[in-house]
């Protein structure tokens, strides 16, 4: 009896992550020197700086997706208590950007909520493609595992080619500004004034859909931005960072924001928009800067009432009043 069985009992994410694809010590190298390993790789390579891992396509692996996708979706039920609302506005084929609101800082568990929503809805055939920092793939371990994951080094090459595929692009354009905003601005939506997203949308006349979170922005509290150190430090130029915040998190105390951490329990609700199409737009009108800033602020009032639907009367942790 004994000899049999050994997962009887055992809580759902604990006998997910013993069937995960990635071993205890990449998971615990992963989880603590990756990051900054790619990221201090990547400030001393340069600008032209080759990365170690070369972004491959190609090697997206759905059996190596699936049983990370069990873990994930055990951790979002048993840890997160996730609520997916909007599921039904994603398109179930053809080309498309996700556009995000970013939040949780080297810890993205927005992201992978987000793949996790779609995977779910769709199964593995309906690919999504996260475009990920550069650091990503100056780190062996990590590069190889978002090769497997299917994720892109951000760039409008690869995701125009990801489109003519007939995948999804997923991108945060306010990335370090967004995601590391202070708390008591966790409930606005910070694009950064970036409209790369919507050049490269327009160009290849594809729908934008966005998503938002709520509760990934209370995994950690951001005490301070730190625009002012990033531009002190030249972070710009070593990291394409323009941020260098000051966090409490766990275990930490408070610290930087570019040490990963444990995130706080937080209840966590996705929400997924209308697909918004610039139908009236010529894609030669893609750098004209007034069509530009009317597509923009399309974009971010829409996304800004889909946060505001579920941060309304929200308590810190535990989610929406019922």
């Amino acid at each position: 009896m004994h000899g049999h069985g050994t997962s009887a009992g055992m809580p759902a994410w604990l006998r997910c992550l013993r069937e995960s694809p990635i071993g205890l010590a990449e998971a615990l190298y992963l989880a603590s020197v990756a990051v900054p390993r790619g990221a201090l790789r990547r400030g001393f390579a340069g600008r032209d700086g080759r990365p170690v891992v070369a972004c491959d396509p190609s090697q997206r692996d759905p059996s190596f997706l699936a049983p990370l996708m069990d873990l994930f979706h055990a951790l979002a039920e048993s840890y997160f208590r996730w609520e997916v609302r909007g599921i039904e506005q994603v398109p179930a084929s053809g080309a498309a950007l996700m556009v995000g609101s970013h939040n949780g800082g080297v810890v993205n568990t927005d992201s992978w909520l987000t793949l996790l929503a779609v995977w779910r809805r769709f199964g593995p055939d309906r690919v999504v493609r996260p475009l990920a920092h550069d650091f990503a793939f100056f780190d062996p371990v990590l590069g190889r595992i978002a090769n497997r994951m299917g994720v892109l080094r951000a760039g409008h090459e690869a995701a125009a080619q990801a489109f003519r595929r007939g995948e999804m692009v997923l991108v945060y354009p306010g990335s370090d500004l967004d995601t590391w905003r202070p708390f008591r601005q966790r409930n606005r939506i910070e694009l950064g004034g970036r409209k790369g997203f919507l050049k490269l949308a327009l160009r290849e006349r594809v729908p934008i859909v966005p998503v938002v979170s709520a509760g990934t922005s209370e995994q950690m509290v951001v005490l301070l931005r730190g625009d002012g150190i990033a531009r002190a430090l030249g972070l710009k130029r070593l990291l394409r960072a323009e941020a260098c915040p000051i966090v409490l998190a766990l275990p930490w105390g408070i610290t930087t924001g570019y040490l990963p951490y444990l995130p706080l329990p937080a209840q966590t609700t996705l929400r997924f928009g209308c697909p918004i199409w610039f139908a009236d737009v010529d894609p030669r009108q893609a750098e004209d800067p007034h069509t530009l800033d009317r597509c923009y602020a399309e974009v971010h009032d829409q996304m800004q009432a889909l946060l505001d639907s579920v941060t309304e009367g929200r308590r810190w942790l535990r989610g929406q009043a019922r």
